[in-house]
Formats: structure tokens, C-alpha cells, sequence
């Protein structure tokens, strides 16, 4: 076997792991009500189906990573498969609510493990600049698309056989990146062990994410100022603490706290978390509002979400490159964020009566576009004043905070507006705290990532850096 041929098909291997993990990301949205019927999960307490997941996928891709190097990319991957797939299986067979919660915990475990090593593999195996431009391009595509296969896929099995298929889809996939990876991906001489692994650190921001989000989820059961809920809330305050303190501590530390005195970096991370706590809303409250208010089964709710995904995949294939080349990274996304929070507002004031089209089409169309014109900038600005020594460290930290803020955003937000809405009130409600949420992101940028013209020359000089990294 030619080296050039292992490298590709080895890029394909890792890109059907990728498009697993992606799939499964939006396959469960549009099953939720028929998990909900089935299982006995309460609106509240049924977004652990997908916040269970992103918890600990978000808590330990920084761990993945770092195993990765310490071990080897291959065996870390592996061993992210093989665990995805297990759990996936496991998921399938879920009789109760508790199950799946656990299932989905396991899923983003192996999720993590398997996605942390991928773009180190990319790097390694292309060295040259065109050859990496060309596999990172197709390692977008697949991101960009595996949203829309999930949601198409997770109507058709839902609808035709059952929700417990949307997991049992993983086993043939799984097996086949597993026995493929083995024999096609190249292993990195690990650093060893020795080097060390911040375990304390990854248990203690885990178990804060967990306890913050069950308070939030529970809120609405317990009350925002009960006992119970400022109890749990103030655990994960003291062990985010300990984290911190952990990490100022260490040597060789999970997150290396000088990461927090970038500004760029922490500027559009913290705008990025917000942004994605909105859009995470609209896939999760989108898919119940559709069935619920307008009686739509789930291969037609998947396909009602392709203008979000089909928009997202069209700017992310070159259209916000360009645009960002002539008006810069900050003034992109700006306008970018303004179309999101537009979108939000036309969905807040839906209801049982609106149509798909020309409102709901409409609105779907313009969430797609502006988080394709937004997701690049962010990432290039959250980059421009990394140290190269550090890439891989700055794209890791604000790829955790994303999906922790996207968990915790919608733990809140549903839990908000089912506590103090019924019907299509709540419904509303939801969207009109993902506008919230998304206008904050907005403030961030225009306070905190000032167009200064360094920073926007550092930015786009240093573009083809930050797409690598992410």
C-alpha cells in the first residue's frame, strides 16, 4: 500500500468517526418526544438526553487531546470508537430514563476521546500547506453535512421503525471505523506518561458541570431559590474553585491559566458559548414546537431543519471566507450575529397558526446563514493572539467552553420557560431567551473585541492557522 493512499483512506476513516459523532448530535433532536412518551421523562429533565452528552463530551475533549499525545493518536481514537459504539448499543436498549441519561454520559465520553485526536491526525499525516487545505475541507464538509444527515436520518428511523434505532445505526458505522482505523491510521510515538495527565482536574470541572446543569434542570421542580437548588449550585461553585486552584498549582495543568489573559481568546470563546447556548435552543425546543404545536411527525421535522443545516454548510464552504476578506473577521461577525438574534425573534412570535412557509422556512434559512457568517470569525478572531506554541491549547479551550455553554444555555433556558409558560408560551418564551442569549454574545464583541487594527491584522493574517486548529 502506497504512503500517499494510507493518508487519504486514513482521512476517511476519521472523517466517518467524525460524521458519527456529528450525526448523533442532531439524529436524537427529533426522537425526543417519542423518548419522552416512552421513557417517562418530565419537559424539564428531558434535556439530559442531549446535555448528559455534551457535558461530557465538552469536559474532556482538553483530556482526549492530551492522551493523544501522551499515548498515541491511534489508540486514544480506537478506544474512542469502540466506546461510542458500546454505549450507542447500550442507549438502543435503554428502558428507562435513567438508562439513557447514562448511555448518552458513556456516548460523550467515547465521542471525546475519539474527536480529540482527529485534527492532530490531520496535521501529522499532511504536512504540505495544499494537501492540508484540502483534507481540512473535507473534514468541514462532513461536519457541516453530518447535521443534516442526523436530523433526515433520526425522522426516517423514528418514524418507520423506532427511536431506539437512531442508536443501533451507530454499531455497523462503529465497527467499521474501528477495524478500518486499525489497520489504515499511523501511530504518533507517544510522550509517555510520565510527562502526566491532569485526571484531578478533568474529575473536578466535570463533576461542577454536571452539578451546575442538574441545578438548573431541577429548578424548575424545586424552585430557583430553594435550598435544594442553592445547595447543588454552591458544590459546583467550590469545585470550580478547586479546579482553578488545582490548575494554578500544576506543572503541566489541564487548562494552563494563562490562557484567560488573551484577550481575543476569551473574548470570542465567551461569545461563542452564548451564541451556541441560542442556536442549541432551536434544535432541542424547535423539534417539540414543530411536532407539538403543529403536528408535524419526525421525518418531517428533520426535513424542516434543512434550510439551518443545507445555509450553515453553503457559508462554511467558502461564501463567509470571502466575505470576511473584504469586510474583516469583527464587522462579519457582527452582521453574522444580527441575523441569528432576526431568526430568534421570528420564531418567538410563531404560533400554533404560522406556517412553515413563508415564516418558519424563512426564519430556519436565516439561523443557517448567520451562524455560517459567525462560527469562522469567531474562531479566527479567538486565534489571532494565541502563541503558535499554544494553538492547540486555545482551540481546545474554546471548543470546551462552546459546548459547555451550549449545555448550560439550554438547561437554562428550558427550564426557564417551562417554569413559567405552558403550551406554545413556552415555547415562545425559549426563543425569546435564545434571542437574549445570542444578544449578549453580540455585547461581548462589541465591547470586549475591539477592531483594533492590530488585532484584525493578526486575525486574518493568521486565518489558515485558526481553521487548523480548530
Amino acid at each position: 500500500m502506497s504512503t500517499n493512499f494510507r493518508r487519504w483512506a486514513a482521512l476517511v476513516v476519521v472523517c466517518l468517526g467524525q460524521l458519527m459523532v456529528m450525526v448523533d448530535g442532531t439524529i436524537v433532536n427529533v426522537a425526543l418526544p417519542y423518548i419522552q412518551r416512552d421513557l417517562g421523562f418530565s419537559q424539564a429533565n428531558l434535556t439530559w438526553v442531549v446535555n448528559a452528552y455534551l457535558i461530557a463530551y465538552g469536559s474532556f475533549l482538553l483530556v482526549a487531546g492530551r492522551l493523544g499525545d501522551l499515548i498515541g493518536r491511534r489508540k486514544v481514537f480506537l478506544a474512542g470508537a469502540f466506546l461510542f459504539t458500546v454505549a450507542s448499543v447500550g442507549s438502543g436498549f435503554a428502558h428507562g430514563a435513567d438508562n439513557l441519561i447514562v448511555g448518552r454520559f458513556v456516548q460523550g465520553l467515547g465521542g471525546s476521546l475519539l474527536t480529540g485526536v482527529i485534527i492532530a491526525i490531520i496535521v501529522t499525516d499532511f504536512q504540505k500547506p495544499a494537501e492540508r487545505a484540502q483534507a481540512m475541507s473535507v473534514f468541514t464538509l462532513v461536519i457541516a453535512g453530518g447535521g443534516s444527515l442526523g436530523l433526515l436520518a433520526g425522522g426516517f428511523l423514528t418514524e418507520l421503525v423506532s427511536w431506539h434505532w437512531i442508536f443501533f445505526i451507530n454499531l455497523p458505522i462503529g465497527i467499521a471505523t474501528i477495524i478500518l482505523g486499525a489497520w489504515l491510521i499511523r501511530e504518533n510515538e507517544g510522550l509517555g506518561l510520565r510527562h502526566g495527565i491532569d485526571i484531578g482536574g478533568a474529575v473536578l470541572v466535570t463533576a461542577a458541570l454536571m452539578l451546575a446543569v442538574y441545578g438548573i434542570v431541577t429548578a424548575s421542580d424545586y424552585g430557583w431559590t430553594s435550598s435544594h437548588t442553592l445547595s447543588v449550585e454552591g458544590i459546583a461553585v467550590m469545585l470550580l474553585a478547586a479546579f482553578v486552584a488545582l490548575e494554578s498549582w500544576l506543572r503541566n495543568p489541564l487548562v494552563p491559566l494563562r490562557v484567560f489573559t488573551i484577550r481575543s481568546l476569551v473574548g470570542a470563546t465567551a461569545a461563542r458559548a452564548l451564541l451556541f447556548g441560542g442556536m442549541f435552543t432551536n434544535f432541542f425546543v424547535g423539534s417539540l414546537y414543530l411536532q407539538r404545536m403543529h403536528g408535524f411527525d419526525a421525518l418531517q421535522t428533520g426535513l424542516a431543519f434543512l434550510p439551518t443545516t443545507l445555509m450553515v454548510g453553503v457559508m462554511s464552504a467558502g461564501v463567509a471566507a470571502r466575505i470576511m476578506a473584504r469586510v474583516g473577521p469583527r464587522n462579519l461577525l457582527i452582521i453574522g450575529l444580527s441575523v441569528i438574534i432576526t431568526a430568534l425573534t421570528v420564531l418567538s412570535s410563531s404560533g400554533p397558526g404560522t406556517g412553515y412557509a413563508p415564516e418558519l422556512l424563512l426564519a430556519y434559512a436565516l439561523l443557517g446563514a448567520g451562524g455560517g457568517m459567525s462560527f469562522l470569525p469567531l474562531l479566527v478572531i479567538s486565534m489571532s493572539e494565541v502563541p503558535i506554541a499554544d494553538a492547540g491549547l486555545g482551540s481546545g479551550f474554546s471548543n470546551v467552553v462552546m459546548q459547555v455553554g451550549g449545555a448550560l444555555g439550554l438547561a437554562a433556558i428550558t427550564s426557564v420557560s417551562t417554569a413559567t409558560a405552558r403550551g406554545g408560551a413556552a415555547f415562545q418564551l425559549a426563543y425569546v431567551l435564545a434571542a437574549i442569549a445570542v444578544a449578549a454574545s453580540l455585547v461581548v464583541v462589541l465591547a470586549v473585541l475591539r477592531s483594533a487594527p492590530s488585532v484584525v491584522r493578526q486575525a486574518e493574517a493568521r486565518q489558515p492557522l485558526a481553521e487548523e486548529a480548530a
